[in-house]
């Protein structure tokens, strides 16, 4: 990609601080996903898990690509709240049930984000060069500022299949064509940003 291997593909090198927008797409994604808000290690929390993933196969699937292999009957007595998980299964718990919830919710977030066709308008945040000497900050004579841009078209279903499937390349091939079609000649200086944010 050219966004990786351009001007900015050191980001760091002189204390520069970003993330490639690829990334900065998927944790937007993950922002918008939201569930249970009491702890795996609360009595309630534990329930409610236990009750969302033991309530379809795709549920035992994720526990079991967790880590959570246990017997049935000590899966009973979870549910029952006679007996309480080690503190590792509880933590493969909860990645069980974020990991379900993500594919759980990846259609809705598809349509959010899509809006009928109207797209979501993203604000850019560039790189943060506070740290970086004047004579190495890149772009200094024009300034880095905030962008706002509306993405619309199939990028957003093709980006929440990249982020359900942890296909980081895919989402950075994503993010590049996203700032080519939008910036113009400026597209290379927001390869790397400090954040990617919407409200959809």
């Amino acid at each position: 990609m050219a966004g990786s291997s351009g001007r900015w593909r050191n980001i760091g090198h002189y204390n520069a601080r970003g993330i490639h927008g690829g990334r900065a797409l998927a944790e937007g994604i993950d922002k918008m996903v939201t569930g249970i808000e009491s702890p795996v290690d609360s009595e309630r929390g534990l329930a409610a898990r236990l009750r969302y993933l033991t309530a379809s196969d795709a549920g035992y699937e994720a526990m079991d690509r967790a880590g959570v292999h246990v017997r049935p009957r000590t899966l009973i007595a979870w549910l029952a709240e006679e007996q309480t998980p080690s503190k590792a299964n509880l933590t493969r718990l909860d990645a069980a049930y974020w990991e379900l919830r993500r594919r759980n919710v990846v259609a809705d977030l598809k349509r959010r984000l899509n809006k009928g066709g109207r797209g979501t308008r993203i604000e850019i945040d560039p790189v943060d060069q506070s740290r970086v000497h004047s004579r190495h900050r890149r772009d200094l004579e024009r300034g880095l500022e905030t962008r706002v841009i509306n993405v619309r078209g199939n990028v957003w279903d093709r980006a929440v299949d990249a982020w359900i499937a942890g296909n980081e390349p895919e989402l950075e091939a994503i993010w590049d064509e996203i700032i080519q079609g939008a910036l113009g000649t400026d597209w290379d200086a927001y390869t790397y940003v400090s954040s990617v944010g919407w409200a959809a």
